[in-house]
């Protein structure tokens, strides 16, 4: 599934933005407190609302007056999605509309949809439609042999702030909606930091890297023993990226943790990741991510430049489109020019704040930076001299 568009409404900075024809790898570029980060929090506020409610996810980010836009408390926060789902045989631009407002100090869902064309004509039909705790679902939608008349509808009732696609994406009955709620629960919000990856852990079964990373040696293991082929690739890279380093292996302490080492090939013994670069342990931890034989549905990453080499960034920038197009698709948000480089115009999303509030262009748009590019001059160096902001 590839989201296509976002709009959000009174969320923070985005007062009202929409993100169209989103590729599969998205870059964000601007300058500090533009809303970059703020992008990436409305993805982890739907999995914070899946995962509980959206009263625990707005009270996670300081209440409903500090998530709305600043002097608008009193008007509802809308967040929508376009996605491409894939039903039965047929492939469908799927709608996801969510609405919700602060009543007398409880958060209220006013508005929950999800909806679809079931033909290649006509217009949308809502397969799952809510508003403040009530509401029906559709549970024969892949027939489509049935007219819109013949689809059974099922009434339910929820909390006002529970989300619909929680409670009835767990049913396979509701196909929309137990898609959808699968594709957030499996979106990867990274927050790595080294000194989690560094220590060592207790043995455990991971499949896949944790969004802070604390798991990486187990997922090396995994991998090794279960992927051998997709880690030696692991390991082929960062002999390319990282002079010296010849191999990577976890290995089992006499206490029964696992501990990360790497093998520089100027000294007979391996080095315990306590006392290998920052750098390192990050691009080993990118290389496992990016590798994974299971993409994430959504990847997103902020400043993935920090600790690394510059020259090491238009690879790591090829390596997150290599991953979007194997079907995890992946937003990124950067300062280095080096990193966009390796990047075409229609990837990059330029913010801007304009009165207080955020504005977004792709800077594919531009026949200007479309013409400086034909002429040879690449992205980064477009970004630095700040002709992308003429954008706005």
């Amino acid at each position: 599934m590839q989201i296509e568009s976002i709009k959000i409404k009174n969320y923070r900075l985005f007062r009202d933005v929409e993100i169209k024809a989103i590729p599969k790898l998205c870059v964000l570029v601007g300058a500090n407190g533009t809303g970059k980060s703020t992008l990436f929090d409305v993805f982890s506020f739907l999995k914070d609302a899946l995962s509980g409610n959206v009263t625990k996810a707005v009270g996670k980010r300081g209440g409903f007056k500090e998530l709305a836009s600043r002097g608008h408390a009193d008007e509802p926060i809308e967040i929508s999605l376009q996605f491409r789902l894939q039903l039965a045989k047929y492939q469908r631009l799927v709608t996801y509309v969510l609405e919700f407002v602060q009543e007398k100090g409880k958060i209220v869902i006013t508005r929950e949809i999800l909806r679809y064309k079931r033909g290649k004509h006509g217009s949308p039909y809502r397969f799952l439609d809510f508003a403040r705790g009530k509401g029906f679902a559709i549970n024969n939608e892949e027939d489509f042999s049935k007219s819109d008349e013949d689809l059974t509808r099922e009434e339910q009732q929820v909390e006002p702030d529970i989300l619909a696609v929680k409670g009835l994406g767990q049913f396979e009955r509701f196909k929309g909606a137990n898609a959808f709620r699968s594709m957030i629960e499996n979106w990867h919000i990274s927050d790595f930091h080294v000194s989690e990856a560094r220590p060592s852990r207790e043995i455990e079964y991971a499949e896949h890297l944790s969004t802070l990373g604390d798991n990486l040696a187990q997922v090396a293991s995994y991998m090794a023993e279960q992927h051998p082929e997709r880690f030696k690739q692991v390991l082929l890279s960062m002999q390319k990226r990282v002079p010296g380093v010849q191999l990577v292996d976890s290995k089992q302490t006499e206490d029964g943790r696992l501990v990360l080492r790497f093998q520089d090939g100027s000294f007979k013994d391996p080095f315990l990741a306590r006392h290998v670069s920052d750098g390192t342990i990050k691009m080993f931890a990118y290389l496992v991510l990016l590798h994974d034989p299971s993409p994430f549905p959504l990847l997103a990453i902020e400043e993935p430049e920090n600790q690394l080499y510059p020259e090491l960034l238009v690879e790591l920038a090829e390596e997150f489109r290599a991953y979007a197009e194997r079907g995890g698709q992946v937003f990124v948000s950067t300062h280095s020019p080096d990193f966009l480089n390796a990047l075409r115009l229609e990837e990059i999303f330029c913010l801007q704040k304009r009165e207080g509030f955020t504005q977004i262009r792709n800077a594919g748009e531009s026949e200007i930076l479309h013409a400086l590019n034909k002429e040879g001059d690449l992205p980064g160096y477009l970004w630095k001299q700040g002709l992308m902001k003429d954008l706005m």
